[in-house]
C-alpha cells in the first residue's frame, strides 16, 4: 500500500533502500559476536560465488509494513538468507521492493542483552508475520545450538531435534550447521559452521587459500619424489629410452 502524506491526500510511493536507515541500529555484543556473524556470511557466499539467485546478508534492517517502516523499531537479523532472489548490493532488505520474497533462513547470535528479544518479539514477528521457515538460535559462548522450522499451519516455531552430534539440517539451502572447533579472525574457539551434505566444513577464503598452497606443497614433493626414483633407476640401468620411433 502507498504512503500517504499528512498533508496531501495524493498517494505517495513508499519510501525504499535509499530512503530508509540502513543500519539496524543494534551493534554486535562482542568481538566474538562480530566474528561468528562475518565466518557464517563469508563461506556461505564463498560456496555460493556462481549462484546469482541467493542473498546472504546480516546485521542489516529489514523493512515489511508501513507501520514498521515508520517507528523503525524492528531490528534486523544477525544473518539472514533469501533464496529465489538477485544476487546485488543492498542498503537494507525492503520487503515491498522485493516482490514480498522475505527470508528462507534467520539465524540469531544470543546474548545477555538480546536473548529474550530473540527467543520472544522476534520469534514471533519471523513466525507470524514474515514467515520464516527455518529459526536457528546459537549463543557464540556457550556453543549451544537450536534449531526451529515453521509450522505454517499455526504460523509458530517447533523445535527440530539435532542429530548424535549436535548437527542440525537446513531443508532449506541443502546444507547443515554444526559447532567445530577452529581459527578465525585470531580467535581459536568454538564455531558455528555451515557443512555440506557429507558433513565437510565449507571452507573461509584463508582456509581455501591455505589448502591450495598445501595441495601445491605436496604435488611438488610428489614430482621430487619421482625425480628421485628415475634419477636412481638411471643411474643403475642407464638413460630410460627417450621419445617414440618413427
Amino acid at each position: 500500500m502507498p504512503f500517504q502524506s499528512e498533508n496531501s491526500p495524493v498517494p505517495i510511493p513508499p519510501p525504499g533502500e535509499d530512503e530508509l536507515p540502513y543500519d539496524d541500529g543494534e551493534p554486535m555484543e562482542s568481538e566474538r559476536h562480530r566474528a561468528q556473524m562475518g565466518l557464517l556470511i563469508e563461506t556461505l557466499q564463498l560456496h555460493w560465488h556462481e549462484r546469482h539467485d541467493v542473498y546472504v546478508g546480516g546485521n542489516m534492517a529489514i523493512y515489511f509494513s508501513e507501520l514498521q517502516a515508520k517507528k523503525n523499531d524492528f531490528r534486523g537479523p544477525d544473518v539472514f538468507v533469501v533464496l529465489d532472489t538477485n544476487r546485488r548490493e543492498r542498503k537494507s532488505w525492503v520487503v515491498w521492493q522485493e516482490d514480498g520474497r522475505t527470508p528462507d533462513v534467520v539465524i540469531e547470535l544470543l546474548s545477555d542483552m538480546t536473548e529474550a528479544m530473540d527467543r520472544g518479539e522476534k520469534m514471533r514477528i519471523y513466525a507470524k508475520l514474515l514467515r520464516v521457515p527455518e529459526y536457528y538460535l546459537f549463543d557464540p559462548f556457550s556453543g549451544a545450538l537450536e534449531a526451529y522450522a515453521l509450522d505454517r499451519a499455526t504460523r509458530s516455531y517447533v523445535r527440530v531435534p539435532a542429530e548424535a552430534n549436535g548437527d542440525v539440517t537446513s531443508a532449506c539451502l541443502g546444507l547443515r550447521l554444526g559447532v567445530r572447533h577452529g581459527s578465525y579472525r585470531g580467535l581459536e574457539i568454538d564455531w558455528l559452521r555451515w557443512l555440506d551434505a557429507e558433513g565437510h566444513v565449507l571452507p573461509t577464503g584463508e582456509e581455501q587459500a591455505r589448502a591450495a598452497q598445501e595441495q601445491a606443497r605436496a604435488a611438488q614433493e610428489q614430482a621430487k619424489q619421482l625425480a628421485a626414483r628415475l634419477a636412481a633407476y638411471e643411474k643403475q640401468f642407464g638413460p630410460l629410452p627417450g621419445g617414440s620411433s618413427d
